[in-house]
Formats: structure tokens, C-alpha cells, sequence
């Protein structure tokens, strides 16, 4: 694929096109989608603005999720499966749903993509605690299940910088220069009968049933280097300096909150979707949305340097999608958006001359 795609049409139509007429299968390397999450509701625009509130009264309908119970799960069986049949074999999916129905999609996303491969359930803090009058605790987040094809996806691991309180609670120590730093042992679980990893270092075995973590060489060079801290009863421990390391390991709570004046209902925090294009997918990877809506996704993509394709039916989506992408001016280091816009009248025809 030369450049990115948008597509105007059902879904269906545009992945069984990109399958057949684009032949995509398998190439596609990140999958991100924000179904409808079988509310029973209308989302509307009203003078430009999204409604935050499902089955308001003002505006105009913007896209329906009327879809519940085995129905909705069905809609999207059948989407999952085109869509898996794209994915690259280290490629990843991100679905983002609600609460209330997850739990069902987690048990046929297991069936569609193997239990085997199902990777998190990431819990999405979406807004501020509310005092709505009613039973039941009050909800701030929603989910992503994150499945791969395969065992040996594309994986950038993530890093977020340690707080002030991070550093005082992982990194309590200080050195005569301020640094802050912890320890930990230099020996691990399981013993060794040969090898460098049960001599004595500094005249000292390692204690009973485990072994040294590096061979003797290298425990000298740290000892030398002054990366080894001595206990009063001589009790070695490696010093790890808090400015030598990236920052702590991603987990998986994530408080990205949602625009508070969206422009297209259930718009999505872009920071969420770079953070989620940056780890599952490489340059030049090609990044999918087909529920795209607004084209948070697409947005995220083209800055990052990966191609996109987006599908969604909305005729607001769609020009929701192209103001987001006019937004990007393009510089040196991100080009400005070159993509193919086609509708379903075009898959249409394209798919009679393939035949």
C-alpha cells in the first residue's frame, strides 16, 4: 500500500474490499477500534458540537448504537473475523467498549483470536468521579481488550516518567552527589554446580540454592566501578541510579479522559492512541480503524509515520476525519496526509472489474 485510504462506507463492504480488491490480508500490523458499545442509543451533533449524552433530543444523529445483547455480539463476530484475516501475523488489536458488554466480547474475541493470545484487559479512566443518584458505584472508566495474532508481535515497550513520589518510594537512597539510587541482591533463585556463577566473589559463595547474577568478571568491574554497595555485614547489593533508567513500565490502569467539547461524539483522548500506535506498530507499519469516527486514530498515525486506512459509514465522520487530518501542516519530520478517499459506490465498481 503507497498511501493511505479512507474509506466512506459500511465496514463490511470496506474490509471485504481491502481483502479482495486491495489484497491486505495479513499485512496489516496494528488494528484500534471504538465500536458502538450497545447503549440502545442516538449520538448527536448539535451546531457543530457532540453531544456527551446519548439520546439527546437536539442535534442531529451522528451514528445509532441500537445494536444489544447476542445481536451486537454477532455485528461484531463477523467484523473480528475480516479483521483478523488482515492482521499480520505480529500484528495487535485494541478494542475499546464498556463495562457492560466487555465481558461478553472478551469470551468471543477468545474464540476468534485464541484465548492463547489475549494479552490485557486495560482499564480506561475516562472522566471525573460523578454523583449521579442512583444504585451502584459511580463509573469512571471503560476497557480495552488487547489481543495479538501471535506469539511474537511488534512490541516497543512503553515508558512513563517516574513521579517525585516514584523516586522517593523506588529510589529512597541518595549518594554524596544527590543521586538517587536503590539496590538490589547480585544472586538469584536456583543454584549452579559449574560455571562462574557459584565462585566465590570476594571470598563470599552465594547463599544456599541460588546463585550470582553475573559471573565473577563482571561482579569485579562493578565493585571497581563502585556499583556494588557493602552492608555493615558485608552483604554486596547493585546500586541502580534512578537517571540511568527510562522510567517505569507501563501498566495497565490508564487515565486518559476524553475532550471535554468533543467535536464528534465518543471522541477518544489522542494521547491514548499515540501511546497505543507507538508500542504496537513500527514506521511505515499500516494502521487500521474501521469505526474511525472523528479520525483520532488516522491523526496519531500520520504523526507517527505509519500509513492508515479508516473506514466509517457516517457522512459526519467522515468530514470529521478530514477537518482532524487538515489540522496536520506537515514538516520536516511528519508529512502532510496523501490519502485515497473512495465510497462505496467505487468499492462497488472496483469489485466487478476484479471479478
Amino acid at each position: 500500500m503507497e498511501k493511505s485510504l479512507l474509506i466512506h462506507s459500511d465496514n463490511i463492504i470496506g474490509l471485504t474490499y481491502l481483502l479482495t480488491v486491495k489484497g491486505l490480508k495479513g499485512k496489516i500490523d496494528l488494528i484500534y477500534i471504538d465500536p458502538p458499545y450497545a447503549t440502545g442509543s442516538n449520538f448527536t451533533i448539535t451546531d457543530g458540537r457532540a453531544s456527551t449524552i446519548s439520546n439527546s433530543k437536539n442535534g442531529s444523529v451522528a451514528y445509532t448504537d441500537t445494536l444489544k445483547g447476542d445481536e451486537f455480539i454477532e455485528f461484531l463476530r463477523v467484523r473480528l473475523i475480516l479483521l483478523r484475516e488482515l492482521l499480520s501475523e505480529q500484528g495487535s488489536i485494541y478494542l475499546h467498549t464498556d463495562y457492560k458488554i466487555g465481558h461478553y466480547v472478551k469470551v468471543m474475541m477468545d474464540e476468534v483470536f485464541g484465548i492463547e493470545n489475549f494479552r490485557n484487559d486495560i482499564t480506561r479512566i475516562k472522566c471525573n468521579p460523578k454523583n449521579f443518584d442512583r444504585i451502584g458505584y459511580g463509573n469512571i472508566k471503560d476497557l480495552i481488550l488487547f489481543y495479538t495474532k501471535s506469539s511474537n508481535p511488534i512490541w516497543n515497550e512503553p515508558r512513563e516518567k517516574y513521579t517525585e513520589k516514584d523516586l522517593e518510594k523506588l529510589f529512597p537512597k541518595q549518594d554524596k552527589q544527590g543521586r538517587r539510587y536503590t539496590t538490589v541482591p547480585i544472586h538469584a533463585p536456583g543454584e549452579t554446580v559449574n560455571g562462574n556463577s557459584n565462585k566465590p566473589f570476594k571470598g563470599i559463595s552465594p547463599p544456599a540454592g541460588r546463585h550470582w547474577r553475573a559471573d565473577i568478571e563482571t561482579l569485579e568491574q562493578w565493585d571497581k566501578d563502585g556499583l556494588i554497595e557493602w552492608s555493615s555485614n558485608g552483604n554486596p547489593r547493585k546500586i541502580i541510579f534512578a537517571d540511568e533508567r527510562e522510567g517505569k513500565r507501563v501498566q495497565d490502569i490508564w487515565e486518559y479522559k476524553d475532550p471535554q467539547y468533543p467535536t464528534y461524539p465518543t471522541e477518544k483522548n489522542s494521547d491514548m492512541l499515540d501511546l497505543i500506535i507507538k508500542t504496537s506498530s513500527n514506521e511505515n507499519s499500516i494502521v487500521l480503524d474501521c469505526f474511525c469516527g472523528s479520525g483520532t486514530t488516522l491523526k496519531s498515525a500520520q504523526l507517527q509515520n505509519r500509513l492508515w486506512i479508516g473506514i466509517d459509514q457516517s457522512d459526519y465522520a467522515i468530514n470529521a476525519t478530514k477537518e482532524k487530518l487538515l489540522t496536520i501542516q506537515g514538516d520536516l519530520f511528519t508529512a502532510k496526509p496523501d490519502f485515497e478517499f473512495i465510497t462505496t459506490k467505487e468499492i462497488m465498481y472496483s469489485s466487478q472489474q476484479s471479478v
